[in-house]
């Protein structure tokens, strides 16, 4: 792997100085976000407008003026490898830059008992659909390159993670196994994280010490090779899995929920600023237990930790690692149950509740996110089609793209717009996977239904992307 590549997952902050990176930060430690008064000044890049695609012709994306995308890797649509590229398409994330040259991972979050689309010797499941394909990009030139399967046979891969030493990490959202009644019976468990390097040769042995729970992404603290994981259910823990061996997950380690002393539920009634400290984490004795004893509630590991004190969030989903901190969202959490965004500050042992949203109208069910070099939070949302009473009457949103700036503000970025003729309309399908180019040039997100991976880019300097 590139030494570059190596230093932009390290501070996220390719081409910007350290000096800017402490002031980023500081500014998120130091504004109430959340205020409504700051949801509702106007985006510095503008209105956003149907945009064409520069592949299709279709104004499948909303963007603001000078804006420009292209789409790649729809379903259906043949890889370089000659097989059909799978729908449901989700987390996604550059693992590789090679002289610009990136390799993407990206989920496929299917399920059912359908056949594996990856060779055997890169499968989990045979009966089991989900899993990862790679892409290639020329961020040079500004072109797709190609793609192809790399891990198949797991289930519902929603979202997952990079790896400063170069992999993807891919989660399941799901507990279906041998055991379940009211799914589809697999014949092999599942719940687990799988392990996808670079070269596209996905490895089928889950990471069982990461535990098996109702997985949604992963984030990588890379001083310590330590992973940070979210669970996507109304009653949610955040969870850290230290490893034995740093950059070898497959060897074991330790999993732990976070405890914050005096707080067991931090769902709603939360103050947008606040900050609790001296967190502890408790141990989960037994990571592979699925479901308290005698159900199917997959409820396992999350009540180990429960017993032991450990937090409670609502549908933890998103994270990513940014300067020395966590940024993880609850989608459902807050009072208006609209979603929060929290701060997770390794070295100080804090947590800040960043940002929450006021209403459905401002942000609206925040699933993945990732930290631009500017300090910028990209959040997707996943809310399906939005009604909201507003002064004029009744509006309608579909699901959209927000920058939250280091300041504590939000603004709308973009929205989907895909409406295909003979296809149908889509515009009520969330987005997913968004994530920058090292060199912070490429934004690259996908729209799950129909599937179809974007790459957008334009004058990001406007604003805090």
């Amino acid at each position: 792997m590139k030494s570059s590549r190596r230093n932009f997952l390290t501070s996220a902050a390719a081409g910007i100085s350290s000096t800017s990176i402490i002031a980023t930060l500081g500014k998120f430690n130091h504004v109430q976000a959340g205020q409504v008064s700051k949801s509702d000044k106007a985006s510095p890049y503008g209105e956003i407008k149907p945009t064409r695609d520069l592949t299709t012709g279709l104004p499948l994306l909303k963007l603001p003026e000078g804006f420009s995308y292209q789409t790649y890797g729809w379903t259906g649509q043949t890889m370089s490898d000659g097989k059909k590229t799978p729908g449901g398409h989700d987390g996604t994330g550059v693992i590789n830059d090679e002289n610009g040259i990136l390799t993407l991972c990206r989920n496929h979050e299917l399920g059912g008992l359908k056949k594996t689309f990856a060779d055997d010797k890169n499968t989990y499941n045979p009966q089991a659909p989900g899993g990862t394909t790679h892409v290639t990009f020329d961020s040079g030139s500004g072109k797709f390159i190609g793609s192809s399967a790399s891990l198949s046979g797991t289930i519902r891969n929603c979202a997952g993670g990079v790896t400063p030493w170069g992999s993807w990490l891919t989660c399941e959202e799901t507990l279906n196994g041998p055991e379940s009644t009211s799914d589809p019976q697999f014949a092999k468990t599942h719940g687990w994280i799988f392990e996808v390097p670079t070269n596209g040769q996905g490895n089928p042995n889950p990471i069982k010490a990461m535990g098996r729970f109702v997985h949604e992404a992963v984030a990588v603290d890379p001083e310590t090779s330590v992973v940070y994981e979210t669970e996507d259910r109304g009653t949610s823990g955040l969870y850290r899995f230290t490893p034995n061996t740093k950059e070898k997950l497959h060897d074991g380690g330790t999993l732990e929920m976070l405890r914050v002393p005096g707080h067991p539920d931090l769902s709603k009634d939360v103050k947008p600023g606040a900050i609790f400290g001296d967190l502890e984490w408790v141990k989960i004795d037994d990571p592979e237990l699925a479901h308290t004893p005698m159900t199917d509630n997959s409820l396992g590991v999350y009540i180990q930790g429960r017993k032991k004190g450990g937090t409670n969030f609502n549908r933890l989903e998103g994270i990513w690692y940014y300067g020395g901190s966590m940024f993880f969202d609850s989608t459902s959490g807050g009072n208006a149950r609209a979603g929060q965004i929290w701060e997770l500050n390794l070295a100080e042992n804090t947590l800040r509740l960043v940002f929450e949203s006021p209403s459905k109208q401002v942000l609206n069910m925040p699933d993945n996110l990732a930290v631009s070099a500017r300090g910028g939070i990209i959040i997707c949302e996943d809310c399906g089609i939005t009604t909201v009473q507003t002064p004029k009457g009744l509006k309608r949103y579909f699901p959209r793209l927000h920058a939250l700036s280091p300041e504590g503000e939000i603004h709308l970025f973009a929205e989907n717009n895909a409406v295909i003729e003979k296809m149908g309309d889509f515009r009520g399908s969330e987005w997913t996977g968004a994530n920058f180019s090292p060199d912070g040039k490429w934004l690259f997100a996908n729209i799950q239904t129909p599937g179809f991976t974007v790459a957008i880019t334009g004058p990001w300097k406007k604003g805090c992307l």
